[in-house]
């Protein structure tokens, strides 16, 4: 078990030991955050390569109100997001083609097939990690930073909100697209099969 104080305090003292274990201890999983948000192994490579120099510089100003895992955490996420906004030097693709129709009753324009009761034990599978995966990297960046945040990595409403720069009404919005979106892309993959 890593013991946060002692770390933290190696860090303060600038032992070289500490940042290595620092390293090691954290990698995995704030390469995965970083991973889920760009879509590319190297931005996030290089997102968490530099949450690390940036945390190592300003170790002497961390408060310790939150564990250290949860600052480094939202170091990487706003170095993501900050690169998702060098990204969108092109304009975003509508999300619109991805959102359901409706009938002017209110009703769905298209049947949405049950997914197979079976899908959980699915989700178990590779395979249909890495369909969902893609799925939710062809959503829209301003779509794609949300549901990450929210439904991956279970920040609340404020604190997503917070960390975009957004109201957490917008949150709402952007996150209930987001799902219907990735809905319709994942239909195809979870649908089930006729009998």
């Amino acid at each position: 078990m890593l013991d946060e104080q002692a770390l933290l305090q190696g860090l303060r003292d600038r032992r070289p030991e500490a940042f290595e274990t620092l390293v090691r201890a954290y990698t995995p999983r704030l390469l995965a955050v970083a991973r889920r948000m760009l879509g590319s192994d190297e931005d996030a490579r290089d997102v968490v390569q530099d949450a690390f120099f940036n945390a190592f510089r300003a170790i002497d100003r961390f408060q310790g109100q939150a564990k250290l895992s949860t600052w480094l955490h939202r170091i990487v996420v706003n170095a993501a997001l900050m690169k998702l906004r060098t990204r969108r030097r092109k304009p975003e693709e509508s999300l619109e083609p991805l959102l359901p129709a409706f009938r002017e009753n209110g009703h769905h324009a298209d049947k949405f097939s049950a997914w197979d009761e079976a899908a959980d034990d699915r989700a178990e599978r590779e395979e249909t990690r890495q369909v969902v995966r893609d799925a939710i990297l062809t959503l829209p960046d301003t779509y794609r930073e949300v549901l990450v945040l929210r439904d991956i990595e279970e920040m609340s409403t404020d604190e997503t909100a917070h960390t975009l720069g957004i109201t957490p009404n917008a949150v709402k919005i952007r996150l209930h697209r987001a799902r219907l979106a990735l809905r319709t892309l994942l239909d195809p993959h979870l649908r089930r099969e006729p009998r």
